[in-house]
């Protein structure tokens, strides 16, 4: 949890900094730092779910690969 909650400052003053340094205004600043991480954080959930399907999709590929060529090397081998 302390790793999660460094990184989450780290990101704050990252975001906080470079709009600030864009833009000079605190107000846009302190704006940025607070909706970038929030969309961020929401992005990262879709992310993760299209992750996992795409991991499961290549699990189960490499899974059943093998036996689908077994498969195919017996039936040419059987004619």
């Amino acid at each position: 949890m302390t790793k999660t909650i460094t990184f989450a400052v780290m990101h704050f003053t990252i975001a906080f900094t470079v709009a600030y340094l864009i833009t000079g205004s605190f107000i846009v600043g302190g704006l940025v730092a607070i909706v970038e991480p929030a969309i961020n954080t929401v992005a990262f959930y879709f992310h993760e779910i299209i992750w996992n399907k795409l991991s499961q999709r290549k699990l189960k590929e490499a899974v059943t690969a093998p036996f689908v060529s077994l498969s195919e090397s017996y039936a040419l081998k059987s004619m």
